[in-house]
């Protein structure tokens, strides 16, 4: 089991350091896409006003923490525990503002 864990384990840390700190667009490309592309989980889908209409208020630095953290049934920094939290933070900024 080990040995299977190990190469997708591996696979996340190449994607996450093939991405620029502050690119969010791309975090979300090859990370945070894969849930909230399809709505996923509860996923608010990116560009969906009404998905996304009940957790703005709550704020940027609120739903960075969620994704940092970890909520419902997303795993913290969406799985990728090797996504520094700039990377994370950049990527929730670029969903909201697709979003708004």
């Amino acid at each position: 089991m080990k040995h299977i864990l190990a190469p997708v384990g591996l696979a996340f840390l190449i994607l996450a350091t093939e991405v620029s700190a502050t690119d969010g667009k791309a975090v979300y490309t090859q990370i945070c896409r894969a849930c909230h592309a399809t709505g996923v989980a509860g996923a608010p889908i990116l560009g969906d006003r009404n998905a996304w209409a009940p957790r703005l208020p709550a704020g940027l630095e609120a739903l960075q923490q969620s994704a940092l953290r970890g909520k419902g049934g997303m795993p913290p920094k969406g799985g990728n525990p090797g996504l520094a939290d700039s990377q994370v933070r950049a990527a929730v900024e670029y969903m909201v503002s697709q979003s708004r």
